[in-house]
């Protein structure tokens, strides 16, 4: 996760914020339920909703004020089915402006390319070559959130079309929460090894890539190099 200020890097234990400013924040991922982490659909919102644990309660990843505002940009669609179509459409729409702007602001676009960077540096064995400057791995990502984005989108698309029940207010919630889900498993699908034939279904979030990231400079390189090695180094030690 790129921030305006810093990189976060997490593992299925650990999370690490390292800031431009040379500050460093750990912190440990929430701990899966080994029974939930086996249910269909259920398992992908969990992993969805611990993805973003470091910003909802890591020390020095994001003020109040910015939690307050993710908190109510993600309560605010699952009440626009109180509005008429048209307001509603509207309503979502600038949400989505709005929310856009909110987390492309600052260098985050160079962080992320940045923290890219940093995670193919690791899994390719470069992590030195990488913060020396001599190797450049690739700022775009196959694990990308913009990849989930990409695939969430016409998911969204093909249930709202073919939901069986008649409309009820409660119907957008239930549709939003079932495409998150079931988007989950796919993005999940797509990134195993052995999944060859789904890869196309990465190319529309890389293209995406192109506008979600900037290629960093050295300094935001080390950002995010930073957020890894304190991530690897708790791994290991454990």
């Amino acid at each position: 996760m790129a921030r305006p200020n810093g990189v976060v890097i997490v593992s299925e234990r650990h999370w690490a914020f390292a800031r431009t400013d040379g500050a460093v924040f750990e912190g440990e991922m929430p701990t899966r339920r080994p029974r939930a982490a086996r249910i269909p659909l259920l398992r992908g919102l969990m992993r969805l909703v611990a993805s973003m644990a470091p910003l909802a309660r890591g020390r020095g990843v994001a003020g109040r004020r910015e939690r307050l505002f993710l908190l109510a940009a993600v309560s605010a669609p699952f009440l626009f089915w109180a509005l008429p179509d048209r307001v509603g459409f509207v309503a979502g729409l600038a949400l989505s402006v709005l929310v856009v702007g909110w987390i492309m602001r600052g260098r985050t676009l160079r962080l992320h390319g940045a923290e890219h960077r940093a995670i193919a540096a690791a899994e390719s064995r470069q992590l030195a070559a990488t913060w020396r400057g001599e190797a450049r791995p690739s700022r775009f990502s196959p694990r990308c959130g913009t990849n989930f984005a990409a695939l969430a989108l016409p998911v969204t698309v093909a249930i709202d079309a073919v939901w069986p029940f008649a409309p009820a207010p409660w119907a957008p919630a239930v549709v939003a929460v079932l495409s998150l889900a079931l988007t989950m498993e796919l993005w999940q699908a797509v990134q195993h090894p052995t999944a060859r034939l789904l890869r196309p279904l990465l190319a529309p979030g890389l293209a995406l890539q192109r506008l979600t990231t900037r290629e960093p400079g050295l300094a935001e390189t080390r950002v995010a190099l930073a957020a890894v090695e304190s991530v690897l180094r708790r791994e290991i030690s454990v």
